[in-house]
């Protein structure tokens, strides 16, 4: 009988949202994740909030273990059989700030947690950018979501020996 009711309400829960989201009260941004042969691998969510943006991420097809995460300066990802260089440098690279969440140099504003990858290569993922906006993200050259091979050890330059990038997503605004 409550399933009957949640599933009676729903309608009148999503009604607000979609009609929130039309305002653009509460905008979203996605990114389709591929793999370094150009395959679809994952996707991620970017839910602004009044302090940063809420990443959930999806993605399948990795090593079993952990694998750094990062945002890249540039938003293209065209470039997979030369493993996503064109996608740039971290975000926020440069100007005194260091690679690594625990870095006290750091963090680089595209520094994020590890993702873990169970033994059948999936991984899901949750994450909050403390200070970042939809619209940073969405800037005049776009953003890359990374994710790399290996674990980031959040201290070593540049990267954390992080590994190759194995894939990789351009953030959009959601329709």
């Amino acid at each position: 009988m409550r399933l009957a009711a949640l599933t009676l309400a729903l309608p009148f829960v999503l009604a607000p949202l979609a009609a929130a989201q039309e305002m653009g009260i509460m905008q979203t941004g996605f990114a389709d994740l591929t793999n370094g042969k150009g395959e679809p691998a994952g996707s991620a969510m970017f839910r602004p909030g009044p302090k940063g943006v809420l990443v959930r991420i999806e993605v399948g097809g990795l090593t079993p273990g952990w694998h750094g995460t990062h945002l890249h300066e540039k938003g293209t990802c065209d470039d997979a059989a030369d493993g996503f260089k064109a996608s740039g440098k971290h975000a926020g690279h440069g100007d005194g700030i260091a690679h690594g969440l625990l870095n006290e140099k750091g963090p680089e504003f595209g520094d994020m947690p590890n993702l873990f990858a169970g033994d059948d290569g999936n991984a899901k993922g949750e994450f909050f950018l403390a200070g970042a906006t939809l619209d940073s993200l969405l800037d005049a050259d776009g953003t890359a979501l990374i994710i790399h091979a290996a674990e980031d050890d959040q201290t070593s330059q540049p990267i954390g020996n992080a590994g190759d990038r194995v894939a990789c997503g351009v953030i959009q605004k959601a329709q």
